[in-house]
């Protein structure tokens, strides 16, 4: 048995014994078989970042294997704005890597991610998830490597205030229980998504913890491994189905929203990626940050401004991106610095032997780091199209590898300390800021879409969609307008309460 499938929460690998990236459709076949699998669930994401569902009954193996091979079909216009309703058949077809036992469905049920395909049978140019599957191939051509990345997805609990045990307003960060008290539904929530084949790198309460009108707002996070960066999207997509769904059969309220209320912590998605070569993590060098990794944050940084575009699709998004909190505004890099828009954290960089100062029985042991240094971009928010965003991230990273002055603008928007600070103040005037609307993001990004476009990696449909959806907020005195009067701020907010 395979120590790496052994431990595996996904019952289907568990069953199968074999890794996601090997099912064949003989595979699925035969786990619904021997499993009692009535029902087949198709999934996929549409223009509003969720999750939709189509429902199949199995009712003969002549028809599982037809569904499986052949798909079905659907309605496009009803999907997505840029597809025209004259015209708007689209196939879905499953991945078969994608496979998980639905984990609230009574009737057992296998659900499978999909993939859209045009009326000729080619993958629809538009489609996000194909357009993240053709930025990362683009990535491999140019520079040889692969774009791996993964998500911190933030949200809130809320629920009736038992008036026992309450945290420190603000003061939520890591709290246990008693003071914590969702942490059995996060738990919870890390499970079911593991078992639908997340990766996840752990949980824990986040900063914001308050209370108000008798109702208790509380913020956690889990966060995701590294893996390849189609299958961390669809990790996320997944999360966030199974954290909503969950929290509705508990009568919670869960919201991704990138804003709260005034004066209190809103809600990120902060995506860390990786370069890696074959096994190799090409991040850092000799211990210290590579060029590779400086190229790539460069390319980045020089097109943070359009990304916003695909990461910040609400007007409260913009809410979230002020100054002097933890959310970035100005495009900058530094290490270990959370008021910068990419942040190199800790990675496991140093020769000491941790390990063994801790546990002095456990001599020799972790001497040789291991390769987890990643980069963290912390401008998006949950109301990302998350295929979208991560595509924007893998492009732009590329164009670090093929510009010509890469490392000289990587040192050129480097900072060591809070950019806020007042000794700041000139290297602050120099820094270009990140859009304060939707519209500003939609300009940015329309300056800016040859570089997506390129290689054929986003479609000019797919861009000009985006650019009228996020034109269309009219938003661009907004932010300003509803300084000094949270009443009406919030009345947007509760507008985009559940957005992505």
């Amino acid at each position: 048995m395979d120590n790496n499938l052994s431990l595996n929460p996904n019952k289907v690998v568990e069953y199968l014994q074999k890794a996601p990236a090997d099912f064949r459709k003989a595979d699925i076949i035969k786990y619904v078989k021997e499993n009692g699998i009535r029902m087949i669930n198709f999934m996929y994401p549409a223009d509003d970042n969720r999750l939709k569902t189509l429902n199949f009954v199995i009712n003969s193996e002549e028809y599982l294997d037809s569904i499986l091979t052949y798909g079905e079909r659907v309605d496009g216009s009803s999907l997505f704005p840029f597809i025209e309703a004259g015209n708007s058949d689209l196939y879905v077809i499953p991945r078969y890597s994608t496979a998980f036992l639905d984990p609230f469905a009574e009737i057992p049920t296998l659900t499978l991610l999909a993939s859209f395909f045009d009326k000729e049978g080619k993958p629809l140019h538009s489609s996000p998830e194909y357009t993240l599957r053709k930025a990362c191939e683009s990535f491999h051509e140019v520079t040889g490597m692969d774009f791996y990345a993964m998500g911190e997805l933030e949200y809130y609990v809320i629920s009736e205030d038992t008036g026992l045990f309450h945290a420190n307003d603000q003061k939520g960060y890591h709290e246990s229980a008693p003071y914590a008290k969702f942490n059995d539904f996060r738990v919870e929530c890390m499970s079911l998504i593991a078992q639908a084949g997340g990766q996840i790198k752990y949980g824990h309460n986040e900063v914001g913890n308050f209370t108000i009108d008798g109702m208790i707002y509380e913020q956690n996070e889990i966060e995701f491994l590294p893996i390849p960066a189609q299958q961390a999207a669809d990790n996320l997509m997944i999360a966030k189905w199974i954290i909503r769904t969950l929290g509705a059969k508990k009568g919670y309220d869960v919201t991704f929203a990138p804003k709260i209320t005034a004066g209190k912590a809103g809600s990120g998605l902060h995506i860390h990626f990786k370069v890696m070569k074959g096994d190799q993590n090409m991040m850092t060098e000799n211990g210290v940050l590579s060029d590779v990794a400086k190229k790539a944050i460069a390319g980045i940084l020089e097109h943070a401004d359009a990304i916003t575009a695909m990461g910040n699709k609400v007007p409260t998004s913009y809410f979230r991106l002020v100054p002097h909190q933890e959310a970035p505004t100005s495009i900058c890099w530094g290490d270990r610095n959370r008021s910068v828009l990419v942040r190199v954290p800790l990675g496991w960089t140093g020769e000491n032997d941790m390990c063994s100062q801790a546990n002095p029985l456990e001599k020799g042991h972790g001497t040789v780091p291991p390769q987890k240094q990643t980069v963290e971009l912390r401008s998006a928010d949950c109301s990302a199209d998350i295929y979208q965003l991560i595509a924007a991230m893998v492009v732009a990273a590329r164009t670090g590898f093929e510009m010509e002055n890469a490392l000289g603008r990587a040192e050129d928007m480097y900072v060591s300390v809070n950019i806020h600070n007042d000794e700041n103040k000139e290297k602050l005037a120099q820094l270009k800021s990140l859009p304060d609307s939707c519209v500003a993001s939609a300009k940015a990004l329309e300056a800016q879409r040859d570089v997506f476009e390129k290689n054929s990696v986003f479609s000019p449909q797919l861009i000009d969609g985006i650019i009228k959806k996020l034109s269309a907020f009219d938003d661009a005195n907004l932010r300003n307008s509803l300084s000094g009067s949270p009443e009406e701020m919030m009345k947007v907010v509760r507008k985009y309460w559940h957005c992505g």
